[in-house]
């Protein structure tokens, strides 16, 4: 079971007691099934149980509707249509259309308190909705083939303050919603808590991996920038005893120099510590770079000679 499906059947288990509430919940199956006009409404979707809820909701609100199972190529499809004469005459009545509008439009009188826009806005969601597996993206939609209508669910939900976008998509109209914690809080609103403290929970993990991997990284770069540190002090201590030249360095850099090649594994921090008396990290840097500048400046000498040699 997808995820989308998960989040649809936790709302499905969410109970609609106030009748205002389920006026509204059903005019939301109107809106955003496949159509609603003079024709009556016919909502198609892959959940039975959706299916199932919306005659629940129009039988609550005295109109009869029908659920059909129907076989396609890619699974089945469970149809809830009110289609009879007289049940058309009284939903349109309800919802206070008249089935020939042109353009259709969410009308704001069905909502008569707060839990009505909450049951309009989660039953759309059973109707159109989507939601992205967590553990791959975060994302949630409503897709609509109705301009009016996303638009002015688009207006509803910022005004509930979930911060959704709005774009065209192979001719479907899709209100989205990317932002982890505005998803979460929709969630809830919608009555699929358990939803929302599983995106929490997989929110804080990928925190919490993609520090443990950019300590990683910065770590593993800090390593690399050490070894090559003392690759290249242990070359230029090399260049210094090829020509001779160790013993012409001042006592303390001649027993850096030692140290360094007794232990070439030895971070920076622990090599200071084996000097008696013990000196600083910085000291021991500064010693590092003053051993391969008297390294560079073999380079001339060693140049002219050869070329002498030649």
């Amino acid at each position: 079971m997808s995820f989308s499906q998960e989040v649809k059947n936790e709302i499905l288990r969410h109970k609609i007691t106030k009748s205002c509430c389920t006026v509204a919940a059903a005019y939301a199956v109107a809106c955003f099934g496949k159509y609603f006009d003079d024709r009556g409404v016919v909502l198609q979707t892959e959940n039975e149980g959706v299916a199932a809820f919306a005659q629940k909701l129009y039988r609550r609100c005295g109109i009869q509707g029908s659920v059909l199972r129907k076989e396609r190529p890619t699974g089945c499809v469970y149809e809830f249509s009110v289609k009879d004469p007289a049940q058309v005459t009284a939903l349109l009545a309800l919802f206070g259309h008249t089935g020939k509008e042109p353009t259709l439009r969410i009308r704001p009188d069905h909502f008569k308190c707060q839990n009505c826009v909450q049951a309009f806005i989660s039953t759309a969601f059973l109707c159109c909705g989507t939601m992205t597996d967590p553990e791959k993206s975060y994302n949630l939609e409503f897709l609509s083939t109705r301009h009016y209508l996303s638009q002015q669910l688009e207006a509803m939900l910022a005004e509930h303050h979930f911060y959704p976008h709005r774009a065209l998509r192979k001719g479907s109209n899709t209100v989205y919603i990317k932002a982890a914690d505005h998803i979460e809080d929709l969630l809830t609103f919608m009555g699929a808590g358990g939803a929302a403290m599983r995106i929490m929970e997989q929110r804080v993990y990928n925190e919490m991996r993609n520090k443990t991997n950019r300590l990683s990284n910065c770590e593993t770069a800090n390593i690399g920038k050490s070894v090559q540190a003392a690759v290249q002090v242990q070359l230029a201590i090399e260049q210094l005893r090829a020509a001779n030249a160790l013993d012409t360095l001042p006592e303390n850099l001649r027993q850096t120099a030692e140290l360094r090649m007794q232990y070439p594994d030895l971070p920076l921090a622990k090599l200071a510590e084996k000097f008696d008396p013990p000196v600083s990290k910085a000291g021991l840097s500064h010693r590092m770079k003053r051993i391969q500048e008297a390294a560079a400046r073999l380079q001339p000498r060693t140049t002219e000679k050869d070329a002498n040699h030649v």
